[in-house]
């Protein structure tokens, strides 16, 4: 039975699957998961199964040579000894609102506990010259898949439900980027404000870019209406795979993502901000690893991912594919070292991608 909400997770313990987690994270498996996430804002296609007890987010390959059957992980038919299943369909996808909206339209179940929902599903970079070449946002909205806005209503409605029949213990609330100097995040206080009035004390993550210079005071908007951390994602700290991969976001200067990570760690705490930081976009490894520590020191929890194909994507229509193990293997490890060097544990951020850590390796290497 889950806590109540507010009550911190337990700690999980890194799975004893964690050698083969990076595999898994790159070669997928093999399973029929009634929970998954397709297209949508990036930048993973995966289905949410538990391993070893542990919520992951791994791509569904018919191709793999990781199975789950039987609830167990198998390599080429061998059982490794341990447990696997997908997670189970949540109650609350049987539901709509009052005017016909189905939940699963407004909001999804991530990992085992957690529930997510992009706020406005549009983008103002997402013309193919501006576009971030690993994501989709928009691609499940011309799918009919989900809703262009959610309101803080509906979300509250989901959410309350989701805690009720599901025991979700947190939220994360993202946004496509708006033409408003906050770049969304006053849309994003306004649910968050009606999430946590529905179910006081839930722990909600917002994610969103910088805002506009002059505007930081929006930080201060979406702590103060109960966010519990915020993520400002960056992808990639190197200048030309920012203007290659990510060219409508390359356009915000470092200097802006600096300025919004200090003053996120100075509203929200040490380890109260996060970003995600992609292994495959063609960075120098040794700089990225240097620049996610960097990133640790100041306060800013950097979320190790692995760039995967996402269906919808410019990437994936060029062809591109997932890193190579080794590297994915080389960078998490670094980065989780580095992470246990200054205490710094991403379960520790009470909601969000971090305190999930279903999508990265990061947590089964000790980070």
């Amino acid at each position: 039975m889950a806590p109540p909400p507010g009550t911190a997770s337990p700690a999980r313990p890194a799975p004893r699957a964690g050698r083969h987690r990076v595999d898994l994270a790159i070669l997928g498996v093999r399973v029929d998961a009634p929970v998954r996430r397709r297209a949508g804002a990036g930048p993973s296609d995966d289905g949410h199964v538990l391993l070893d007890g542990v919520p992951t987010a791994l791509p569904v390959d018919a191709g793999s040579p990781y199975a789950i059957s039987g609830g167990r992980l198998l390599l080429d038919g061998a059982d490794l000894g341990l447990e696997a299943q997908p997670v189970a369909r949540p109650r609350f996808y049987d539901l709509s609102t009052a005017d016909g909206i189905p939940y699963e339209r407004l909001a999804r179940l991530h990992g085992s506990d957690v529930l997510a929902s992009t706020v406005v599903q549009t983008c103002v970079r997402y013309a193919e010259d501006q576009r971030c070449r690993f994501c989709a946002i928009e691609a499940s909205l011309a799918a009919g898949s989900t809703t262009a806005v959610k309101t803080p209503a509906q979300l509250a409605e989901v959410a309350e439900a989701a805690v009720r029949l599901d025991g979700v213990r947190q939220v994360v609330l993202t946004t496509g980027t708006t033409t408003g100097r906050g770049r969304g995040a006053r849309h994003l206080a306004r649910c968050v404000r009606a999430v946590t009035a529905a179910v006081p004390g839930l722990p909600v993550q917002v994610q969103c870019e910088p805002p506009a210079p002059g505007d930081l005071g929006v930080l201060r908007e979406l702590h103060d209406a109960g966010a519990t951390a915020i993520g400002i994602h960056v992808e990639s700290l190197d200048e030309a795979v920012r203007r290659r991969w990510m060219p409508g976001k390359a356009t915000v200067p470092m200097a802006q993502y600096d300025a919004a990570w200090d003053e996120a760690v100075r509203v929200f705490g040490r380890n109260r901000v996060s970003t995600y930081l992609l292994v495959g976009l063609g960075e120098d490894p040794d700089e990225l690893v240097a620049g996610a520590l960097r990133l640790a020191e100041r306060g800013v929890y950097p979320f190790v991912v692995p760039y995967r194909p996402l269906a919808g994507t410019l990437a994936a229509a060029d062809g591109v594919g997932a890193p190579a193990p080794a590297l994915l293997d080389d960078v998490t490890t670094r980065v989780a070292a580095g992470l246990r060097r200054i205490g710094m544990r991403g379960a520790d951020q009470g909601a969000g991608c971090a305190a999930c850590g279903a999508c990265s390796a990061l947590p089964a290497a000790g980070g």
